[in-house]
This record gives structure tokens, C-alpha cells and sequence, in this order.
């Protein structure tokens, strides 16, 4: 099993939703995000001055079956693609187990297969 995890620009989560919803996933988790890139320039918007340190992005976490990986990765890359600077990140890792807490059975069969 994987871990992918994706921070995305906040205008293009409904996309994304929408297209991985369309593909083999079936539930994912999001949440809003702050973070800090290197990219620091003041800006004015209607004669107040404020800084662009601070990013707004919703990240995005999926829990998948291993044949999946690649293909959801390349949705998320397709889908959030703007070409600009911040654009996001996509993260994926190893997970060792999971387990259901309503019927305690554990492995990738916790996993549904999308129908």
C-alpha cells in the first residue's frame, strides 16, 4: 500500500476532486494548509500593501493499493498543472498496514475497490 500526499493550489481542488473521484479513488482526506516558500515579495491589492510569504494550498492525503499509485499521481500532476511557480508538491510513501476500527480486519482489503 501507498501514502500519496499532495499539496495543491486552493483554486484547483475542485478539479482535482473531480477527477480523482472519476478514477479509482473512492475517499481521500483534505484539509486546508498554510506554508512558507522561498518566494518573498510584497504586493498591493486595492492600496494595502501585504506580503506573500504565507501560502494558502489544501493538501491532500490518499491512502491507495500499490497498481494505483502511478496512475493517481499522474491525474493530481495533470489536473493541478498551472505551469506557474507554486504550483504544489506531491509526496508518496510506504504504509505498512491499515486496519478498519469498524470490523478490525487489516491489509489491502480494508481498501475497496472502486465498482
Amino acid at each position: 500500500m501507498k501514502k500519496i500526499e499532495a499539496i495543491i493550489r486552493k483554486t484547483k481542488f475542485e478539479e482535482v476532486k473531480e477527477a480523482l473521484l472519476s478514477s479509482d479513488i473512492d475517499w481521500f482526506e483534505y484539509h486546508d494548509v498554510h506554508g512558507i516558500g522561498q518566494s518573498r515579495q510584497e504586493r498591493v491589492y486595492r492600496g494595502v500593501q501585504y506580503s506573500t510569504d504565507v501560502i494558502e494550498r489544501v493538501a491532500i492525503t490518499i491512502v491507495c493499493r500499490d497498481q494505483i499509485l502511478e496512475p493517481t499521481v499522474q491525474v493530481i500532476l495533470r489536473v493541478a498543472h498551472t505551469g506557474e511557480v507554486g504550483d504544489g508538491r506531491i509526496f508518496t510513501s510506504d504504509v505498512i498496514d491499515t486496519y478498519s476500527i469498524r470490523t478490525g480486519e487489516n491489509g489491502d482489503t480494508v481498501l475497496r475497490d472502486k465498482k
